[in-house]
């Protein structure tokens, strides 16, 4: 890469809320992208145990960045993700409330009845990670694009996902060829889109890591930076559950 990249996840994030995802490989990402960008508002289709969004949320608080954030959800599951009951929403809504009341907001409804309440050209971060066969995905982005801010960013997770009927690589497939684009393969990859327009004379560093020096030598760069990005905080995770289940050494006497 033509610039030196150094996040703010490399120095300082560690995740205070973690369950089971595959969403765990693009974690490092996703705190450094709205640390870059600092959104003023960021909606989420699609939210689950709420790994990625509280990784969101996490950046939002500590970087100091003035905005919203939205999480919508029935919280009730589907096909892929098999019918779930109500100590998902309840495991989220408490982490929620303690961690991040007053700019984070969860909205139990489908996705196609919130578009009401939000205007047109107001979302600068949108994520979407809801149903993921190819109609479904497909759906999500032709309703919720208009939403997007010129210049904004729109996230599509499981782009690499080719198992059961999944569909959301086919459409960004489809796409890609006619966006500014950048796709993580690591994990069951992840999909990142800049809408056309905006004010880009301001951009931050990652953005134009991302879009404007889109050599093969610089996104293989990036890609191998954020898989190690992710390791790195696996093996922190790892040495300190070590850490805490070691037996405390005796304390001699004098």
């Amino acid at each position: 890469m033509s610039l030196v990249y150094m996040p703010p996840s490399i120095r300082r994030f560690e995740p205070l809320h973690m369950v089971f995802s595959t969403w765990v490989d693009h974690l490092p990402f996703g705190y450094d992208l709205v640390a870059a960008i600092r959104p003023k508002m960021l909606v989420e289709l699609g939210t689950h145990k709420g790994l990625s969004y509280f990784t969101f949320c996490q950046s939002m608080k500590e970087n100091e960045i003035d905005g919203l954030c939205y999480a919508i959800d029935t919280f009730e599951g589907d096909e892929h993700t098999d019918k779930y009951d109500e100590s998902v929403f309840n495991s989220v809504n408490n982490h929620n409330r303690q961690h991040y009341h007053g700019f984070s907001y969860l909205m139990r409804m489908f996705f196609e009845d919130a578009l009401k309440h939000f205007n047109e050209d107001s979302v600068d971060l949108l994520h979407i990670d809801g149903f993921h066969t190819y109609e479904a995905v497909s759906a999500d982005f032709a309703n919720w694009y208009p939403k997007v801010k010129p210049g904004g960013i729109i996230l599509f997770h499981d782009v690499q996902a080719r198992l059961q009927d999944f569909g959301a690589w086919k459409f960004w497939d489809e796409i890609r060829g006619h966006h500014e684009t950048f796709t993580f393969n690591h994990g069951f990859g992840l999909g990142v889109l800049r809408k056309p327009g905006g004010d880009r004379s301001q951009d931050p560093e990652l953005l134009k890591v991302l879009f404007e020096d889109q050599s093969e030598k610089s996104d293989a760069a990036l890609r191998a930076f954020y898989v190690h990005a992710s390791k790195h905080l696996e093996n922190n995770r790892k040495l300190k559950r070590l850490t805490q289940d070691a037996p405390a050494k005796p304390v001699k006497q004098a």
